[in-house]
């Protein structure tokens, strides 16, 4: 007999692989890295004055400067304060006018009319009704960033609901399950796809609503801080509130990305 065939490994184990795969793209760093040194050569050369825009360079010492004196952390804790609240009562209005419109034929008929006109009201130019009803201080902060939130929740949630395979529907109905069982077990779990991007739609629109809200009669937050900071001309101020507003933003989407890949595990 001969020497038995030894079989082949693939000096790559799947770990490895599936960790290689991982590793992120540092190719996606080169165009702003890019724009970040002509950015910088543009102010170096003085085609970019410091009154219309000041260096990276400058704007870095400013956010250190800024970090150290407490004063960014203050506006951070603030201006984070006003999107949490916002957030839990703008998305628990649009999750319950979701669901109810997508569970229940007179739901809809009832609740999806208004939010429909509701929706497609300017939400920004409501800023002198909110003072006028709210006055001047943290609610009508709040009551904007919890408006921009509900509707992109509410749409995605009544969408998902609506969107359910009815086969799905049909085969829990067949398995014996009950009303609730089939709510929880098939309707809920099919919709969540679209409620997580109704979640990630809904954050980025709160950031939104919070610049604008934060610039108007404003004492505190990264609004003020920008708006305080255009009156002496100190665009190096303007650009690091800027930046910590899209770090935010960013921030808060990766942790709903992060939650959307273990909640829908089940799809792979």
């Amino acid at each position: 007999m001969g020497a038995p065939v030894r079989a082949e490994t693939n000096p790559e184990s799947p770990p490895t692989a599936k960790k290689r795969r991982r590793l992120p793209d540092l190719r996606r760093w080169i165009s702003p890295l890019a724009i970040v040194a002509l950015w910088q050569i543009a102010c170096g050369t003085g085609f970019l004055p410091p009154d219309k825009l000041s260096s990276p360079w400058t704007v870095l010492q400013s956010g250190i400067e800024l970090t150290r004196s407490g004063e960014l952390g203050d506006a951070f804790v603030v201006s984070t304060t006003r999107v949490g609240i916002g957030f839990v009562i703008g998305g628990a209005i649009g999750l319950v006018l979701g669901i109810v419109a997508g569970l229940s034929r007179w739901g809809n008929f009832l609740v999806d009319p208004p939010v429909q006109m509701l929706r497609t009201l300017p939400f920004l130019g409501l800023i002198p009704l909110f003072i006028l009803w709210f006055g001047i201080g943290e609610e009508p902060k709040i009551a904007l960033v919890a408006l921009g939130v509900a509707f992109p929740l509410y749409l995605n949630v009544h969408s998902g609901i609506h969107n359910v395979d009815s086969h799905l529907i049909e085969a829990a109905t067949a398995l014996g399950f009950t009303r609730t069982e089939r709510l929880f077990h098939v309707v809920l779990p099919a919709a969540l796809p679209n409620t997580l991007v109704g979640l990630r739609q809904s954050l980025g629109i709160a950031w939104l609503s919070l610049i604008v809200g934060e610039q108007v009669n404003a004492s505190s937050g990264l609004g003020y801080l920008i708006n305080n900071a255009r009156e002496f001309l100190r665009t190096d101020v303007i650009v690091v509130g800027l930046v910590v507003y899209a770090a935010l933003g960013l921030a808060t989407d990766a942790i709903v990305r992060l939650v959307e890949r273990r909640a829908l595990q089940w799809r792979s």
